[in-house]
C-alpha cells in the first residue's frame, strides 16, 4: 500500500500524474485512513464496484461478516482446521492467481472504455495481488500502452506458495501467467536483488531494482526519548514462518541467568501476529512481557518505534528468505534505532543492515551468537549508550526512489530521461 500511496505522492516533482484505478468495493485486511492526506491533491481516482468470494470464505471458516481476512497464513486467534485447509485449497487451485481473479475481466473491460476517452502514456501494475497484472497485461494485448510490471512479493515464488496444496495442472497454470507478464511487460521491477535473480531465472530479460524505502517527512518533528525499559519491538505482520522460536528461548534463558535482564524486558508486538508466536511465549515464560498493541495508524507506529530501544527485523525462514526485504526496514533505519536483524547473513535485508551500520545480524538458530548480541544490547542500555551511528540512507528516500520509476517510464515512452 505505501509503496505506490508514495510513489503517487512524488511522481508530479518528474513530470508525471498519477491516473489510479481501484476497486470501489475491495476487502482489505487493515484500513489507515490517517493515509489519505498522502494522496496529491487534485488527483485523479478511477473506481468500479468488483466482485469477491470472501464472503463465501467467512461463511465456509466461521467468520463474522465484519471480521478482517488477513494475508500470507496468518491466524490470530486459533489454529487453521479443516475448513481452512480446504479453502485454501480452494484458493490455490481454482482462484488463480489469486482471490482477485473476479476482478480482471470487469476491470479490462472497464478500463478499455475509459482509456476510449481518457489518454494515458503508460500503464503500471503491481502486485500482489498478481491479478492486477493480468489486468495490465490484457489492456497491453489490446492497445499495446507501455507497461510497467512491479513485483512488491514475487509470484510463484513467494514465501507461503509451497502452502497452496497445488496440483501439477494448477501450478503449471500459475508460472503459465507468470511468464506471460514477465515477456509482455516493457520493463519489470521487483524490490530486492535476490528477487530480481530469482525473475531472470523465470524468464530471461533485465529486471530493475527499486527497493521500497521511508519517506523523510513523515519523520519530521518525530523525535522521541527512548523506553525506560529494555524494549524489544516489532512492527508489522509476524506470522507463523517469521516467528524466530530460539529468540524466545535465548531471552527465556537470559531472564533465568539474569534477574536485572528480566525485570527490565519488555517485548512489544505492533500489528497483526500469529497466535504461534504467543503460544511459544507462553511455553517459555514470557507472556508477562509481551504487550499485544495490534494495528496502529502509521504516524503512531513512527512514534512507537523511535521510542523502542531495540527494533526487531525477523525475516520468514522459508525457501526464498535471501530477497525478502521488509518494508519496514526503511522506517526502521530512519528511526534511528539499532535494529536486531534474524536473517540468513548473506541476504539483501541482513546486507542492509550491515552497510548502513543499523545494528546486528544473526542467522537462523544461532543461539550462541544471539545471546552474546542481546547481552551486549543491554549492557549498552544499562550504561544508557544503547544507540548507533546509521550511515547515508537517502538513497531509499521514497522521493529518490520516485525518481527511479519516472526515468524507467520515461526509457519506455521515448521520453527524456533526467
Amino acid at each position: 500500500m505505501q509503496r505506490w500511496l508514495k510513489f503517487s505522492k512524488y511522481l508530479r516533482d518528474f513530470g508525471w500524474e498519477p491516473v489510479i484505478y481501484t476497486p470501489e468495493n475491495p476487502e482489505a485486511p487493515a484500513t489507515d485512513f490517517s493515509l489519505l492526506n498522502e494522496i496529491p491533491e487534485g488527483i485523479e481516482i478511477v473506481k468500479t464496484p468488483i466482485w469477491e468470494p470472501y464472503a463465501f470464505y467467512k461463511k465456509l471458516v466461521g467468520m463474522k461478516k465484519g471480521e478482517k481476512v488477513n494475508a500470507g497464513f496468518l491466524n490470530e486467534k486459533k489454529n487453521p482446521g479443516l475448513a481452512e485447509g480446504f479453502s485454501t485449497w480452494i484458493r490455490g487451485n481454482f482462484f488463480i492467481p489469486d482471490a482477485r481473479k473476479f476482478w480482471i475481466r470487469p476491470s479490462v473491460k472497464f478500463l478499455l472504455k475509459y482509456l476510449e476517452n481518457n489518454h494515458v502514456d503508460a500503464i503500471i501494475s503491481t502486485g500482489p495481488p498478481h491479478s492486477m497484472h493480468l489486468i495490465a497485461l490484457g489492456i497491453k494485448k489490446k492497445l499495446n500502452i507501455p507497461w510497467l510490471a512491479d513485483f512488491r512479493d514475487p509470484w510463484t515464488q513467494i514465501d507461503f506458495y509451497h502452502q497452496l496444496h497445488l496440483s501439477k495442472i494448477a501450478d503449471s497454470k500459475h508460472k503459465r501467467l507468470e511468464k506471460s507478464v514477465l515477456a509482455g511487460a516493457d520493463k519489470v521491477t521487483t524490490v530486492s536483488k535476490n528477487w530480481s535473480n530469482d525473475l531472470k531465472a523465470l524468464y530471461p530479460r533485465n529486471i530493475d531494482l527499486v527497493t521500497n524505502g521511508f519517506d523523510p517527512e513523515d519523520f519530521i518533528n518525530q523525535a522521541s526519548e527512548p523506553d525506560k525499559k529494555f524494549t524489544l519491538t516489532h512492527i508489522g505482520s509476524l506470522n507463523k514462518d517469521r516467528n524466530p522460536n530460539f529468540l524466545w528461548s535465548t531471552l527465556k534463558e537470559i531472564c533465568t541467568e539474569n534477574s536485572s535482564f528480566e525485570n527490565d524486558l519488555e517485548l512489544n508486538f505492533i500489528g497483526k501476529t500469529d497466535m504461534a508466536v504467543f503460544e511459544q511465549l507462553e511455553k517459555d515464560g514470557l507472556s508477562a512481557k509481551a504487550t499485544k498493541i495490534g494495528y496502529m495508524q502509521h504516524k503512531e507506529v513512527i512514534t512507537e518505534a523511535a521510542r523502542s530501544q531495540v527494533l526487531m527485523l525477523l525475516i520468514n525462514n522459508t525457501p526464498n528468505m535471501a530477497g525478502i526485504i521488509p518494508g519496514k526496514i526503511f522506517e526502521y533505519l530512519a528511526s534511528n534505532r539499532p535494529i536486531l536483524c534474524i536473517a540468513p547473513e548473506n541476504g539483501d535485508s541482513a546486507n542492509i543492515i550491515k552497510e548502513s551500520g543499523a545494528g546486528y545480524v544473526v542467522d537462523f538458530g544461532n543461539s550462541a551468537l544471539l545471546k552474546k548480541v542481546l547481552l551486549e544490547m543491554y549492557a549498552k542500555f544499562k550504561n544508557g549508550d544503547l544507540s548507533v551511528s546509521i550511515g547515508a540512507i537517502n538513497q531509499f528516500s521514497r522521493r529518490t526512489l520516485t525518481g527511479s520509476i519516472a526515468d524507467l517510464l520515461n526509457s519506455i515512452t521515448d521520453k527524456p530521461v533526467k
